[in-house]
């Protein structure tokens, strides 16, 4: 694919690896040190977040996440781990849940901020990204500024990080699309949102958008897209460059390809529901790239996840990987606190083309 014309951003120059340290033949070899270490901010805009954050689509999603209430528990733990070891960016939506549990995520995400009972100040440090969805009944600014208000009643908060559009309505709607700009316009200006973002928006419509809130002095501070190993196309590529040139932040959604770069899968061990038949059609094809992060996590003393997502840092995105238990947590945090050498991003560039 040729996409790496220049060393990756590296974020971490000086950290200590966050897996803890083993030093067998040490006589300090029962001295326990943290698991994880605290590692630089990077800026989103105005705000200052952790170099990943975690995703909450699977909260509330039963149809392709499997979610039961009885996982609230765990999942009030797994938020206060995150929290405990530095992560500060949860990214959710007003559309995550199924059914009844519509806005669940959102809900849930605010109600484990306010129970969480670590130090006030790392609480109060918190970033929300939420999005919000360019539903057909959304049609004016306004609307758009009560589904915020909404979000902000779900979660019981007074202002929310980012608040960014669920997706573009240009190609089938243009009109809407001018209202939700408008709508990103106004709720900016009441201080409902400290920033604002775009989701699965395409290279030509980030420019546009860009440009427009410019011209109403309102920052367009990230762009949310799916960017990892699996899925690197000429968008990705060129949204990239966009975030680059203009000082867009680049979230990546999806960074181990809904669980098919994780290692777990393969065509005879598929996961459960909708997703078994997309792993069937595409893992076949993985071989080459899987086999690339499994030789680097073996030397590397690392998981093919961590990995993944380490890729997605050293390209210069915050990936905000799903989120639903502690062991996925503790295995997200371990991709933190060191990088990938030019010659493994080179070898996994290879095998992903």
């Amino acid at each position: 694919m040729g996409f790496f014309t220049s060393t990756p951003t590296a974020y971490f120059n000086s950290f200590s690896p966050l897996n803890a340290i083993s030093l067998p033949s040490s006589p300090f070899k029962a001295l326990k040190l943290p698991p994880y270490w605290p590692w630089q901010k990077v800026k989103i805009g105005p705000l200052s977040v952790s170099p990943m954050g975690f995703g909450t689509w699977a909260w509330g999603n039963q149809l392709l996440w499997g979610y039961q209430e009885s996982m609230d528990t765990e999942l009030q733990q797994t938020f206060n781990l995150a929290v405990d070891n530095g992560i500060n960016l949860f990214d959710t939506a007003d559309s995550y849940g199924t059914g009844r549990l519509n806005g669940q995520s959102e809900k849930l995400l605010g109600k484990f901020i306010r129970e969480y009972q670590g130090q006030k100040r790392v609480q109060n440090e918190i970033v929300i990204a939420t999005k919000f969805a360019a539903y057909p009944w959304r049609l004016t600014p306004g609307q758009f500024v009560n589904a915020c208000k909404a979000s902000l009643d779900r979660m019981q908060i007074e202002q929310i990080g980012i608040g960014q559009l669920h997706w573009s309505t240009a190609n089938y709607a243009p009109l809407q699309e001018l209202a939700l700009w408008d709508g990103l316009v106004a709720m900016y200006e009441k201080g409902l949102v400290q920033a604002v973002g775009v989701s699965n928006y395409g290279p030509k419509q980030l420019v546009k958008i860009y440009e427009y809130l410019k011209d109403r002095g309102v920052p367009l501070c990230s762009a949310q897209v799916q960017f990892s190993l699996l899925s690197m196309g000429q968008d990705q590529l060129e949204i990239k460059n966009i975030c680059d040139s203009l000082g867009i932040r680049l979230i990546a959604y999806s960074p181990l390809g809904l669980g098919m770069l994780t290692g777990k899968y393969a065509p005879s061990k598929l996961p459960r529901g909708p997703r078994a038949f997309l792993f069937r059609q595409i893992l076949p094809g993985l071989e080459p790239l899987l086999s690339s992060l499994r030789e680097i996590a073996q030397k590397r003393r690392k998981t093919v996840p961590q990995v993944a997502i380490n890729w997605c840092i050293c390209m210069g995105a915050i990936p905000i990987p799903g989120v639903k238990t502690i062991k996925q947590a503790e295995e997200n945090l371990g991709a933190l606190g060191w990088q990938l050498s030019s010659g493994e991003l080179l070898q996994l560039e290879n095998s992903s083309s």
